[in-house]
């Protein structure tokens, strides 16, 4: 050391040299707008389809097939879809109604079978539910012709059932703590792939620039390094912050969100502590790993090793969680610390997490941040003054 700077002051001087590029950059303000934007968008979109109401499907039928009408509603009800019946004045009338639009369908014959008129086709969902009712019918026309009673038979099917003894009670979801769930994992993945690699991408510029060289003659390489780390992350988090506060006043405003303000508030809050976890994490490693080349071009290949941890998370979270938010593949996944920055904000969102686990994810992030802070601090020292062709890890691990 050349002055008499001690090591915070250093530290901070690098962080306010970063966080002042970092603000006045035209790229990192559209990206932040456009983010906030994106969210508001997303949420006035789900409350206008929310808000859109209707029926799925809407079916006519005649007088002669009037007695369907009940069944094709609960058939429907079956395979999760709403349907809106409409008595019409007679098939010609339905007919017509089919072909220019108003109908999507009409019940004709007599009412015996299930004998609908469509245009074109009918859909999955909505031909699993006529066939419930056609099966529903046949079953009891045969209840009638061995002189039973449907009724009385239908009543019973409807009492019978298996009962459930639960040893724990399970955690209920609902769709919008999915929905937080998704959008916590998507902004944390996308800070970490955008301001992670921001970090490389610095300390290639400042290496090949040679500005670097001037730095390190002031103040020590892991000062630099950490300076660099919590500038940009400091930035991050400003972002981080905007946009998980607009787009829960957003989507508490529109009524998209009907979770109440403190559980909202709580996942703005884990989303913050993750990010900022995520980011020292593999940030420190990024920049350790950009210390390995000299071109822009190369800080790709460089952090790619590091990257494939953030993007399997991700990938594992948005794949597996919407359709078995209880995985116990991914409740493991989320507690080891590679993963855990992605995945465990995700099932925080979502709720039913115990409170064992979300302490013990965090600590054993915590307690890695010193070794690799410790390991980048090495690479880094060893690396960032070598130009020209890509530096060796197993070079850049040797003592200097």
């Amino acid at each position: 050391m050349k002055t008499g700077m001690g090591p915070m002051a250093a530290i901070r001087l690098v962080a306010g040299r970063e966080i002042t590029t970092k603000l006045r950059s035209k790229a990192y303000i559209i990206s932040t707008a456009v983010l906030i934007l994106v969210i508001i968008a997303f949420t006035v979109i789900m409350k206008l389809i929310a808000g859109s109401g209707g029926s799925d499907v809407t079916i006519g039928y005649t007088a002669a097939s009037s007695s369907l009408a009940a069944p094709v509603q609960r058939g429907f009800e079956a395979v999760g879809k709403t349907v809106e019946t409409r008595q019409v004045t007679d098939e010609a009338a339905g007919r017509a109604q089919v072909e220019d639009g108003s109908l999507d369908g009409v019940l004709v014959g007599d009412g015996t079978k299930v004998d609908i008129v469509v245009k074109k086709d009918v859909d999955a969902s909505s031909r699993s539910a006529l066939n419930l009712v056609a099966g529903q019918l046949a079953l009891n026309q045969q209840i009638t012709a061995l002189h039973g009673d449907p009724a009385q038979v239908a009543a019973a099917v409807s009492r019978a059932g298996i009962t459930v003894q639960q040893l724990e009670k399970p955690h209920e979801y609902n769709s919008q703590q999915l929905i937080l769930g998704i959008i916590a994992g998507v902004l944390i993945y996308l800070s970490l792939m955008l301001n992670g690699q921001t970090v490389a991408q610095g300390v290639v510029e400042e290496k090949t620039s040679r500005v670097v060289e001037l730095l390190l003659a002031t103040i020590r390489p892991w000062q630099l390094m950490a300076g660099k780390v919590l500038g940009i992350g400091a930035v991050g988090l400003l972002q981080m912050i905007a946009i998980g506060v607009v787009g829960i006043i957003s989507g508490l405003a529109t009524g998209v969100l009907t979770i109440s303000a403190s559980a909202a508030a709580g996942t703005v809050v884990w989303l913050i502590v993750w990010y900022l976890l995520g980011f020292l994490m593999y940030s420190i490693v990024f920049a350790g790993l950009g210390a390995l080349v000299s071109r822009q071009e190369d800080v790709g290949g460089a952090v790619t090793p590091a990257l494939m941890f953030v993007v399997a998370g991700y990938v594992v979270g948005i794949s597996v969680l919407p359709s078995d938010p209880g995985s116990h593949f991914v409740e493991v996944l989320s507690v080891i610390p590679v993963f855990a920055p992605t995945l465990m904000p995700m099932r925080l969102a979502m709720g039913g997490v115990p409170v064992w686990e979300a302490g013990l994810s965090v600590l054993l992030v915590v307690l890695l941040i010193p070794g690799l802070i410790w390991l980048s601090g090495r690479i880094y020292r060893n690396a960032v003054l070598r130009t020209g062709a890509k530096v060796k890890l197993r070079d850049a691990l040797a003592a200097a």
